[in-house]
């Protein structure tokens, strides 16, 4: 059965007011945050999560609490620290517009100084991803619910679509912001080697290895004959 996952981005804090990175900062909702995390909630009051799941934040955790109290039968709300937002480091309380946090971002495998670099959140939040996929196959769920923020939607959005680099660096997800993806993703890697059908039909494609797997079966061809050769002449003797 196909599986519908919902992520959603927190309401506003104060300092999201001010547009100014947030990262640790453990900071609650404001009060329009809070409205707009009510306001989801009732959009979404229809719609039965089987599982939700947060950041361990408190504006997280009160956008999704919001959600639970519009639901008929809610199912309780599960932290999960990997769903926590990205560490910026030295970059924490800094203007988004900043020029030099704008540049270092743009560096994804270079961790923030006292901080994660986008690589280590991939990590984290795939690894989250490909752990909640497995168990809710096995648990035969419908729809699932992750109140996160706006670092981890970014490398959600890249996990199920992909994105070049400058579409990364300027993916943006507004407060309370809910994004639907078919669950499990269907091209996830399976971390197999080739199968010998996909072998086959890789060397056929491409000339050089086509050539490549004849001089391997005509050598196999050759050493076999050697081997039968010398047993022919071990018999004669």
């Amino acid at each position: 059965m196909d599986m519908k996952l919902y992520v959603m981005r927190h309401g506003e804090t104060n300092r999201n007011k001010l547009n100014h990175v947030l990262g640790r900062s453990d900071l609650p909702l404001n009060e329009k945050g809070l409205s707009q995390a009510d306001m989801a909630g009732r959009k979404l009051k229809d719609i039965h999560f089987d599982a939700i799941y947060s950041s361990p934040m408190k504006r997280a955790c009160q956008t999704a609490w919001s959600v639970v109290r519009h639901q008929t039968n809610p199912a309780p709300v599960l932290v999960d620290d990997r769903l926590i937002e990205q560490n910026f480091g030295e970059f924490e309380g800094f203007s988004r517009d900043d020029e030099r946090y704008q540049k270092e971002k743009r560096d994804y495998f270079k961790p923030f100084k006292g901080g994660e670099s986008f690589l280590d959140v991939a990590a984290r939040v795939y690894c989250f991803l490909d752990d909640l996929a497995r168990e809710s196959v096995r648990s035969d769920r419908e729809n699932i619910l992750i109140t996160t923020h706006g670092g981890i939607l970014r490398v959600i959005e890249n996990y199920f679509s992909g994105m070049e680099n400058e579409e990364f660096t300027r993916f943006f997800a507004s407060n309370c912001e809910v994004r639907c993806y078919d669950f499990p993703k269907k091209d996830r890697d399976t971390l197999k080697p080739l199968d010998d059908f996909q072998l086959r039909r890789l060397e056929s494609s491409i000339p050089k290895l086509q050539q490549e797997k004849e001089a391997e079966d005509l050598s196999k061809r050759y050493v076999s004959g050697l081997h039968i050769k010398g047993i022919t002449n071990e018999c004669k003797h």
